[in-house]
C-alpha cells in the first residue's frame, strides 16, 4: 500500500461504512445518502437544530426552484447566472435551482410587518442546493451539484447584529470541540481595489467591517484579514479548522449583510413609529453537510464517536446456540435507544475484523461464560473493556451517547 493509498479518503471511507454512493445513472456530483448516511446526516443536522432552538431560531422551509426576478434583486442573477441550473417553463418563464437559500428568506421575512418588540427574527433551514459545477471541478462529496446547507438567517436591528453574532459564535466553538476540532479566525473583508465586485456603497461596507473587528475584539481572539475574501454582498467571519492530518479548512461562517435589507426594503418598525432597515445575518455551521462530512470522515479516519455512530455496537454470540442470549442482549439494547445489529455468521474472528473494517465502536461478545453469568464481553476500539453485566454495558453507552463523547 502506498503512502497516498494510507491516508484517509472519504470516498473510500464512505463506501466501507455504507454512507453514500454516486450512480452514472443520476449523475457526476449528485450523491445518493443510504440508511446509514442518512443517520448520519440527520443526527449532525439535529445537533446544530438543538443549539439553534434554545437562541430562539424557528424552522422554516421553501421551494428549490425560484424565478429569475428574486435572484436579479437579489443582485445574485448578475453575479452567478453561468453557475445556475434554469429551467424554462412551458409558458416561457425562465426559473433556477436554487443555489442558496437567503433571497427566499427574505421573501419569509417581508410577509407583513415587524414591530421592533419582534425581532430579531431568526429563521432556520436544511435544504439542498444546487450549482452547476465543471465536471472536472467535482471531487468526492467535497465538490458536488447537490449539497445541503445547515442554513440560518437572522433579521435583526444594527445594535442587535453584535449579540446575535456572538450566539453563533458560541454554537460555532460548541459544534467544532465536539469533534476535536481547532479554530482559526479569519475577518473576510472586501477589496477596495475591485469594487465592481461587491454591492452596496463604501459607507456601508465600512461600518459593516467595523462591526466585524468590534466583534472579534470583544470575543478576544487573534484573526487574520482575508482582503477579497468578503461575500459579494457583505463582509464575513470565517472559521478555519485544522484536522488531525494538519490540513485547514474553511468551515463555518457568519456574514453581516446590510445590502439585501436594503434591495427588498426589509424594515421594522421602531419606537418613534418609524420604519427602520433591519440587517441580516447569514449563518452555517456546518456550511455544506456533504462537505463537512468529507472532512469530518477523513479527520476521524471513518472512527465516528459512539452517538454519531450509525451502528453504535455489533453484538457477535460464538457460536449458534449463544445466539438465543445474544438477541436478548441485542433487544434490551435497541430498547435502551441503542443503535445495535446481531452478526452470527461466519466464522467469530472474522465477525470481529469485519465490526472493525465498519469501524463499529463498541462490540459485544457473548459465549459459554458469559450466558452462564448473564454477561457479555465488552471490547472496544482501544480493546477489551472486560466481562460486564448487561445493565452496566447499558449504562456506560447511554451515558457516552448522552454526553457526545
Amino acid at each position: 500500500m502506498s503512502d497516498k493509498d494510507a491516508l484517509p479518503d472519504h470516498r473510500r471511507l464512505g463506501q466501507e461504512l455504507d454512507l453514500f454512493v454516486f450512480s452514472d445513472l443520476v449523475g457526476s456530483g449528485l450523491p445518493l445518502w443510504t440508511p446509514r448516511g442518512t443517520l448520519l446526516r440527520n443526527l449532525l443536522d439535529d445537533y446544530v437544530w438543538e443549539m439553534r432552538k434554545a437562541r430562539g431560531y424557528e424552522k422554516v422551509e421553501i421551494p428549490h426552484i425560484t424565478k429569475k426576478e428574486l435572484y436579479e434583486t437579489s443582485g445574485h442573477w448578475d453575479k452567478f447566472k453561468d453557475d445556475l441550473f434554469r429551467i424554462t417553463t412551458r409558458e416561457g418563464h425562465e426559473f433556477a435551482m436554487k443555489p442558496m437559500n437567503c433571497p427566499h428568506h427574505t421573501q419569509i421575512y417581508a410577509r407583513r410587518p415587524w414591530s421592533y418588540r419582534e425581532i430579531p427574527q431568526r429563521y432556520a433551514n436544511s435544504t439542498m442546493c444546487y450549482r452547476d459545477e465543471q465536471s472536472g471541478e467535482l471531487n468526492g462529496l467535497s465538490r458536488v451539484r447537490a449539497f445541503t446547507q445547515d442554513d440560518a438567517h437572522v433579521f435583526c436591528r444594527e445594535p442587535q447584529a453584535k449579540e446575535e453574532f456572538l450566539k453563533i459564535w458560541d454554537i460555532i466553538e460548541e459544534f467544532y470541540g465536539t469533534f476535536g476540532f481547532n479554530l482559526k479566525i479569519r475577518l473576510s473583508l472586501h477589496d477596495p481595489k475591485e469594487p465592481d465586485k461587491y454591492l452596496g456603497d463604501k459607507k456601508r461596507w465600512t461600518a459593516a467591517e467595523r462591526t466585524l473587528t468590534d466583534i472579534a475584539k470583544e470575543r478576544g481572539v487573534e484573526s487574520s484579514m482575508g482582503v477579497g475574501e468578503a461575500a459579494f454582498y457583505g463582509p464575513k467571519v470565517d472559521f478555519m479548522a485544522e484536522d488531525s492530518l494538519g490540513r485547514e479548512w474553511q468551515v463555518a461562517t457568519i456574514q453581516l449583510d446590510l445590502n439585501m435589507p436594503e434591495r427588498f426594503d426589509l424594515t421594522c418598525v421602531n419606537e418613534k413609529g418609524e420604519k427602520e432597515r433591519v440587517v441580516m445575518i447569514h449563518a452555517a455551521i456546518m456550511g455544506s453537510i456533504e462537505r463537512f462530512l468529507s472532512i469530518l470522515l477523513e479527520h476521524l479516519d471513518g472512527k465516528l464517536p459512539t452517538w454519531l455512530s450509525p451502528v453504535q455496537v455489533a453484538v457477535l454470540p460464538v457460536s449458534e446456540r449463544h445466539a438465543p442470549y445474544a438477541a436478548q442482549i441485542l433487544e434490551g439494547l435497541q430498547q435502551a435507544g441503542i443503535r445495535a445489529e446481531i452478526n452470527a455468521d461466519d466464522p467469530l474472528g472474522k465477525r470481529i475484523r469485519e465490526s472493525k473494517v465498519k469501524k463499529i465502536p463498541y462490540t459485544i461478545v457473548v459465549g459459554d461464560e458469559e450466558m452462564s453469568a448473564k454477561t457479555a464481553t465488552l471490547e472496544g476500539r482501544t480493546g477489551k473493556l472486560g466481562v460486564l453485566p448487561i445493565a452496566d454495558i447499558v449504562s456506560k453507552l447511554e451515558e457516552e451517547i448522552r454526553n457526545r463523547a
